[in-house]
């Protein structure tokens, strides 16, 4: 009897700590592969499951320092891209500060492995509560994370692995955090039914042949084709970047200059990326001239982008052009922290002068919708970071966009991994919301992308071009969108609600 209570033990540490940092690192290496550059996503499994099984039976203090080993080395490695130009500073900040925030978060799975079993001592409450727990807090880590400090930054949430992936589909049905949900939840079962390592509850074989058919084979959720768009999404390639030379109107001049094939064409829609204007439109009459000549020329609406000013703030702004003025605007609904602005400016500034120096402008969140009407046709905006942000997205759904558009500028990760990262969650979006992407940057990747995540077309990065097709309309909401901020809000308090009560059980007991 003792020996199988050993065996069965959950308490226990798997690994000894050492053991238990090396198996953090490994995790966290798996885990950067996954992403794109490499966008291997398997290997997300087997790094969940490294990090789960390092946390297990450790201490609160072991497990801290077990989730900021994983925690900042995974970040110092996906976004190292932030060190391109502005040095090793705003990258170790980032990198450390993220890492501090996960140890903090996976402290309450370690929790969860030592009460819930305590709490409630049958196979199945091993093999099915406590995963569920898991990666229920999991996801409430995401969350988390995701919106905390400054707006958060939900940059590495692990179902956006699966852009490539057979689950990916899951997503168009649970959103984007119910996908991660299942990954861990699946990582965790399988752990525990290895350390039962006995007799384990019997269940017919159709059961986990009816699972993988359910997870691997899952279609799509359906949304109505309503007919298709003709867009046309230049990328200039100019010189956009933050430290970029130019002379006036060097970057207009760009996407003049890579719009010119699209003239005499048949458009509906012709889209320019973030940051495409030099300067402000509604203030600099002669570009306001620039933009109605080309409008003219495809004979289509021109959406463009720039820096603008408005009762004294300064927006991210992207403006439906045609006739000489703009029909439609749409500010960027979350300005990146110590990139557009800088929160708490006197601190910052205290502590790195040089560098909090360099951002002068302090960018106001917009307010205003994400959907404007082009010739009777709904049209859904994200600019760059916005498109990580669940509620820009689904805002824009809800409200009846048939098309998402997204805005961007990746000059200033030129070489790095980061466009590919963002265009791995335009997929996504697209899988979720059940609608066609066009995804347009100054230096690239820009594709457009159906609604299943497949790619139409492609530009390259820092190659100038333009893409032309005749893009798939939808309508109609997906569950991932319905119910998809429901879900993530029962993972989040469920997931920290069943951890207080097995403390409570496990005390009891």
């Amino acid at each position: 009897m003792s020996e199988s209570r050993a065996r069965v033990d959950p308490v226990r540490p798997i690994l000894p700590l050492w053991a238990a940092i090396l198996s953090a690192a490994g995790a966290a290496l798996l885990m950067d592969l996954s992403y794109p550059d490499a966008a291997v996503w398997v290997l997300a499994f087997p790094a969940t499951a490294l990090l789960l099984i390092a946390l297990i039976g450790r201490r609160a203090g072991s497990a801290l320092l077990v989730g900021a080993v994983f925690g900042i080395l995974f970040f110092a490695m996906l976004v190292s891209w932030t060190s391109r130009y502005l040095g090793p500073v705003p990258w170790l900040a980032l990198a450390v500060v993220e890492g501090v925030l996960t140890a903090l978060a996976l402290v309450l799975i370690t929790l969860a492995y030592r009460w819930i079993p305590r709490a409630l001592p049958g196979d199945w409450a091993r093999i099915v509560v406590l995963p569920a727990v898991v990666a229920a807090l999991w996801i409430g880590r995401e969350l988390f994370i995701g919106s905390w400090p400054y707006g958060g930054f939900p940059w590495a949430r692990l179902g956006m692995t699966q852009d490539q992936s057979p689950l990916a589909p899951l997503a168009s049905w649970l959103g984007v955090s119910g996908l991660g949900f299942v990954m861990v939840f699946l990582v965790a079962v399988v752990i525990e039914m290895v350390r039962l390592r006995r007799g384990l509850p019997r269940m017919s074989p159709a059961v986990p042949a009816a699972l993988v058919l359910v997870l691997f084979l899952t279609p799509l959720f359906p949304t109505t084709a309503t007919g298709t768009m003709r867009i046309g999404a230049v990328q200039g390639n100019g010189p956009t970047g933050y430290f970029d030379e130019r002379t006036p109107f060097s970057v207009v001049d760009a996407q003049t200059e890579a719009t010119e094939p699209l003239y005499g064409e048949d458009l509906d829609l012709l889209v320019w990326p973030e940051g495409s204007l030099d300067y402000d439109p509604f203030q600099t009459p002669d570009l306001a001239r620039r933009l109605s000549l080309i409008s003219t020329r495809v004979d289509a609406p021109l959406l463009a982008n720039a820096a603008t000013g408005r009762n004294d703030r300064y927006y991210n702004t992207s403006m439906l052009w045609r006739d000489g003025a703009a029909e439609a605007i749409h500010d960027k609904r979350h300005p990146v922290p110590f990139g557009e602005y800088v929160p708490d400016r006197a601190f910052y500034n205290a502590l790195a002068p040089d560098l909090i120096g360099l951002i002068q402008r302090e960018y106001t969140p917009g307010e205003n919708s994400s959907v404007i009407d082009v010739d009777g046709v709904q049209v859904g905006l994200a600019i760059c970071f916005d498109v990580i942000y669940d509620d820009v997205v689904d805002q824009g759904v809800r409200d009846g966009a048939e098309v998402l558009v997204f805005q961007t500028n990746n000059a200033d990760f030129r070489g790095t991994d980061e466009n590919l990262q963002q265009l791995a969650f335009a997929r996504m979006r697209a899988i979720e919301t059940g609608r066609s992407v066009v995804n347009v940057s100054t230096v690239g990747t820009s594709q457009i992308i159906r609604h299943d995540g497949s790619t139409v077309s492609s530009l390259d990065a820092d190659e100038a071009g333009a893409l032309l097709e005749d893009v798939e309309l939808r309508s109609g909401l997906t569950a991932g969108v319905v119910l998809g901020p429901w879900i993530q809000q029962i993972l989040l308090w469920g997931g920290v609600g069943a951890l207080v009560i097995g403390w409570w059980r496990a005390r009891r007991r």
